[in-house]
């Protein structure tokens, strides 16, 4: 098993991932094992935290195990869309979501059916998707669409023009740049029943200090096996292009867990990723700058330096 550098070593030789890794091997040797949601089982721990540095152009890629970023980007320019239904991600090959409606629709319909053949299905059909594929207001639709009510009178209220959290934290970095209000939240607990998954990374803070700005998410549950390597992208790429839209440099990404956990059935991902040790460095350039946060395309990101060791399969709690 891969151990950590030593503490005296200076903190510039001592790759960013060990911060993960040993989280990891905290969690798996001492965490809390509990029931959860799934079934399954878990370990974990309450209150985590990992920073990374963005200077440079780098970004947090795992390099233990390879993490298909351009999945991850895709996901975070699907919520960008304030879409909430699957049909685009699948279209693009996106599968990240799609055993949630797909569970459903098994339960619901009694059909035993693959997950390639629903999501063929989810793409080709339009009104099965609209009826199946639909995961109810989660992150984009808060993001982009956080609903508003308006007095209609007798005591009624009706709905009012949706809240662009993003666009408007855009705005207040150009405009009033130390205001700690730079907030995106995905907790709306009025929508939360109505949600296929309430959000795990629910809350995003930007902070600028000087011409540097850094983002930091707290994420209320974390699925460390899987789930942190996309969560940790999708925060430094965020920053990163809220940076641009800002005219700012990229400051730090900050994450913070509150339920840390890994699965009990991850062993072998858990044993495999701790046998291993990091290496590299990957460099994310933005090709273009669009002419608003809503505008980027997958084309526009290009990674370079990532050489990672081979992918760790694992399979998805539902």
């Amino acid at each position: 098993m891969a151990t950590a550098p030593s503490t005296h070593d200076s903190r510039d030789k001592v790759h960013w991932e060990w911060q993960y890794l040993n989280l990891m091997r905290r969690i798996w040797e001492q965490g809390d094992e509990r029931v959860d949601r799934t079934g399954i089982g878990t370990r974990s721990l309450f209150g985590a935290e990992i920073r990374f540095d963005l200077s440079g152009g780098l970004m947090p890629l795992l390099s233990t195990k390879r993490v298909y970023w351009k999945t991850a980007t895709r996901e975070l320019l699907w919520f960008l869309t304030g879409e909430t239904n699957i049909r685009p991600l699948c279209a693009q090959g996106v599968e990240i979501w799609t055993d949630w409606p797909l569970d459903r629709y098994r339960r619901e319909s009694g059909e035993t059916i693959s997950r390639e053949d629903f999501s063929k299905r989810i793409v080709a059909d339009e009104a099965f998707a609209l009826q199946w594929g639909d995961l109810g207001p989660v992150y984009g639709k808060q993001w982009v669409y956080w609903p508003t009510y308006e007095p209609a009178g007798n005591g009624l209220y009706r709905k009012g023009p949706g809240i662009n959290q993003v666009a408007q934290v855009v705005e207040s970095l150009k405009s009033n740049p130390g205001s700690r209000r730079h907030i995106i939240e995905g907790w709306n607990v009025a929508e939360l029943d109505a949600m296929a998954l309430p959000p795990c990374h629910k809350t995003y803070q930007f902070h600028v200090s000087g011409n540097r700005l850094s983002g930091l998410l707290y994420q209320r549950s974390c699925d460390l096996g899987l789930g942190f390597a996309f969560n940790m992208w999708s925060l430094a790429l965020l920053t990163r292009m809220l940076a641009q839209q800002a005219g700012l440099e990229p400051g730090e990404a900050v994450w913070m867990g509150g339920d840390v956990h890994l699965y009990l059935n991850h062993a072998p991902l858990v044993e495999e990723q701790l046998s291993r040790s990091p290496s590299g460095e990957a460099h994310l350039t933005i090709v273009r700058q669009p002419s608003s946060m809503f505008d980027y395309r997958i084309e526009d990101f290009v990674v370079d330096g990532y050489a990672p060791q081979a992918h760790i399969p694992a399979p998805v709690a539902v």
